[in-house]
């Protein structure tokens, strides 16, 4: 089955499923191996950051080959074996669905008044504390994460599988993994984690920008903002902190007319981020299934592009 057939039906089973959650996950199993890895690497390296890189290396190694290895033995036992586990990686790779779930679960909290379910729902998908936030802030907080996953969960991922099937697949989920485990900016990881951040920017460079374009198109489909959407992605998307969560955030704001960012605490610790879009509508729970609908129709025209352009390159290169 070409890899176009199996991107799409992985895709489809995220949507319909989401995250198995009884059967061993490869990203937690890459969580392990990378937590693993890191005590003997700062034994036996000085240097912080030279101890970060060849954890970075070994990870990213490790989980290609082994991804190689488990498709190498599926397609010798039968073709139609190596085509079920190929889609099965890609699947494993997605969460869009996940995403939708617990950004629902914060909405249907708020909805029914129970605002210390919703801030712990929040707290579940993003890590600013809960406890300081009213519902406009637990609202943004919600969205702000949707936009920002949206990359890292779905198009980025799918970006790799057009490149490069389940193994491109499975070497994002290693650098996004690498981020979430060593990323931070704080003593402890701020050499260590350096190449982890670094090739996880790089990783969603072209993802970020694909999807932040794309954002207003979905947002005239569903009748939002999109020429709201367009112009504040390209006035504010430089304002965010990172190189590539201000893409899709500014484009966010935009179609739903919306401002996000500003005051956060983290770990009891103010951080004032600049503000994305234009205050037109409340942070109200509503804006969360919109963000959702919003999110899903933009990874649809994503996956289509994505597609089209492989297909194209095949047809030209073979």
């Amino acid at each position: 089955m070409r890899l176009e057939y199996q991107i799409v039906i992985a895709f489809a089973l995220d949507m319909l499923i989401g995250d198995p959650r009884r059967i061993p996950h490869p990203v937690r199993l890459i969580g392990r191996m990378a937590e693993r890895l890191e005590s003997p690497l700062r034994r036996n390296f000085a240097d912080p950051k030279t101890a970060g890189v060849l954890a970075a290396v070994l990870v990213i190694g490790i989980t290609a080959s082994a991804t190689a290895l488990i498709l190498l033995g599926a397609y010798a036992v039968h073709e139609i074996v190596g085509t079920v586990v190929s889609i099965l990686l890609l699947y494993t790779g997605l969460a869009a669905r996940d995403m939708i779930d617990h950004s629902s679960d914060v909405q249907r909290a708020l909805e029914s008044g129970d605002r210390a379910e919703a801030a712990l729902r929040v707290g579940m998908i993003c890590g600013r504390d809960t406890d300081r936030l009213d519902e406009p802030g637990m609202v943004r907080a919600t969205v702000e994460s949707v936009a920002e996953n949206v990359v890292d969960g779905v198009t980025a991922p799918l970006f790799f599988a057009a490149l490069g099937g389940p193994i491109g697949i499975m070497i994002y989920k290693a650098i996004n993994t690498l981020d979430s485990t060593f990323g931070y900016k704080n003593e402890k990881y701020i050499r260590f984690g350096w190449a982890s951040a670094r090739l996880d920017d790089i990783a969603n460079f072209v993802p970020a920008r694909v999807t932040a374009c794309l954002v207003p198109i979905a947002a005239f489909f569903l009748g939002m903002r999109p020429a709201a959407s367009l112009t504040v992605y390209l006035r504010d998307r430089h304002k965010h902190p990172s190189p590539n969560s201000g893409h899709t955030e500014a484009a966010f704001a935009g179609a739903l007319g919306m401002v996000l960012g500003g005051l956060g605490y983290y770990g009891g610790v103010p951080s004032q981020k600049p503000t994305l879009g234009d205050p037109i509508v409340p942070a109200s729970s509503s804006c969360i299934g919109r963000a959702n609908r919003l999110m899903v129709v933009t990874v649809i025209l994503v996956l289509a592009v994505y597609l089209a352009v492989r297909a194209l390159c095949v047809a030209a290169f073979g």
